[in-house]
């Protein structure tokens, strides 16, 4: 299990050619306002999470969270309930890459961003690090936390890491 920024990407490229829709990763900020579903707690479940919420290391608490149980692997999605706007699996399970480059400051301006309203992906970066959000099921659960935010260089096969798809606005 697991899978390279690189080939996230490759993976949208190829599903847009096959389906002559434009498909892509989401940016930080898109993956954040969908995980939060309208929500303004750590969790889009409120301001602790519980391993009968998500898939993580449940021998770790937050706040005033119970530990659980630990089940040292991916679950299928749809296991745990789905957040309020139906999504599932944004708290825990794995990590999940972003469009984005890494930025410590989390403050990209709209015509630097690497996504643009229409869906054109600029990619004038070649080696750089990217943005993982989400938390996985061998972590503690601050760090699946709606804000919580992590990297990796774009061609780590990450063990623990998958990747949601947008339909972006746009044919390829």
């Amino acid at each position: 299990m697991g899978v390279s920024w690189d080939d996230a990407v490759e993976f949208c490229d190829r599903l847009s050619q096959d389906t002559g829709r434009a498909y892509r990763l989401p940016t930080e900020a898109e993956w954040e306002y969908a995980c939060r579903a309208g929500t303004t707690t750590p969790f889009s479940f409120g301001e602790t999470l519980t391993p009968d919420l998500a898939n993580y290391d449940g021998n770790y608490t937050y706040g005033q969270g119970p530990q659980g149980i630990y089940r040292q692997k991916t679950t299928t999605v749809g296991s745990f309930p789905a957040n309020p706007w139906g999504l599932y699996d944004m708290h825990g399970n794995v990590w999940e890459w972003c469009l984005d480059p890494w930025s410590d400051n989390y403050s990209w301006k709209t015509e630097d961003h690497p996504a643009r309203k229409d869906g054109t992906i600029i990619l004038p970066y070649s080696n750089t690090s990217r943005v993982l959000r989400g938390g996985s099921w061998s972590v503690i659960p601050r760090y699946c936390r709606s804000a919580s935010r992590s990297w990796d260089t774009r061609g780590y096969f990450n063990y623990n890491g998958g990747f949601r798809l947008v339909l972006a606005s746009r044919t390829p």
